[in-house]
């Protein structure tokens, strides 16, 4: 609250930022400092979901001016390595990114970034869509890696957030039928709401006999899998439920080491696909949000200002709802 507001460098924007979306990522690095390789050594503003609006531009930039509402791409590539050379700038190792440390985040009043990577949103798509286009990314990439086509049977195993957007973007993609599961009743529901057509409730059956369920519900082996627990259990029925020359995809990321049968894979041809984050979305997601072929409002089911960010955090964090939104603009009087 108290820091100085920043000035943009030639090539970036101040926003007045909007809406920030609160991710799971968020939470834990709050609750546990670290993930993976990533740790929090110094305070560090967190936030990675968010739209706002630019008060000022850099001498260089000419695509945006004060006053236009932005969504804000939170990856931002240091510098023009092989990896940008050949469109997959996620990958590249000296990346920017929105609150993993050491780089602070966007959930804060004022906040600049660089201009290639904020997007200008059309006037029908609310700042709200805007911050949301970051977890819609990661079903973009993912259902990209997959394959997903028209006609193919997909099973999502994971019903929050991210999960969520899978469905909406495997059925946008012209996927036939979608199965989802999760141990959550509620959150089946809105899996329900969003377009999945069959969902499992899972109580404590055995990886195999999720994988049957998921093919009888289908009427035979989904061609794709794209699992977002990174629970050892759920890629396990990930790979039992695959038809053989199918692909599986892992988005949810649980711990290092994790033991798979991956003989079964192997010897059924699966193909194993992992994604980090996504690249190229942003214009994608606008399009699709723009022309109202995908509908993401239902995601949102709680909305806390910025001065109740905590309360926010522990609702998140209690699993309550779907996706909490941080309004960040004082004036803004909108619910």
């Amino acid at each position: 609250e108290n820091r100085p507001i920043p000035e943009p460098g030639p090539n970036e924007v101040l926003l007045q930022m909007h809406s920030v979306g609160i991710c799971g990522s968020d939470v834990h690095y709050w609750q546990h400092g670290r993930i993976g390789d990533f740790v929090v050594k110094d305070p560090m503003v967190l936030g990675h979901e968010a739209s706002g609006t630019v008060v000022k531009v850099g001498s260089g930039v000419t695509h945006l001016k004060p006053g236009d509402r932005v969504a804000i791409e939170p990856g931002v590539p240091r510098e023009m390595d092989e990896f940008c050379k050949t469109g997959r700038y996620n990958l590249s190792p000296t990346i920017f990114f929105c609150a993993t440390p050491p780089d602070d985040g966007n959930l804060c009043r004022y906040y600049k970034h660089s201009a290639s990577y904020c997007y200008k949103l059309p006037d029908n798509v609310t700042f709200e869509e805007g911050a949301l286009i970051e977890p819609l990314s990661v079903g973009i990439h993912a259902c990209k890696r997959a394959g997903v086509t028209l006609g193919s049977k997909v099973f999502v195993s994971g019903s929050g957030p991210i999960g969520l957007v899978n469905v909406l973007v495997a059925k946008m993609m012209g996927a036939a039928a979608v199965v989802i599961t999760d141990l959550s009743a509620s959150r089946l529901q809105k899996a329900k709401e969003v377009g999945a057509d069959f969902t499992i409730q899972v109580k404590n059956e055995t990886p195999q006999e999720v994988a049957s369920k998921v093919e009888s519900l289908l009427g035979c082996m989904p061609e794709i899998t794209v699992e977002c627990t990174g629970v050892q259990a759920c890629i396990q029925a990930g790979i039992y439920a695959t038809r053989s020359g199918g692909t599986l995809v892992l988005v949810g990321l649980g711990p290092e080491m994790v033991t798979v049968p991956i003989v079964n894979a192997a010897v059924r041809e699966v193909d194993i696909r992992g994604i980090f984050r996504y690249c190229n979305t942003w214009p994608v997601a606008i399009a699709l949000l723009a022309s109202k072929r995908i509908n993401v409002k239902p995601l949102v089911t709680h909305r806390f200002p910025l001065e109740r960010a905590l309360e926010a955090f522990e609702t998140t964090k209690r699993g309550e709802g779907v996706k909490v939104m941080l309004k960040c603009d004082p004036t803004d009087h909108n619910p």
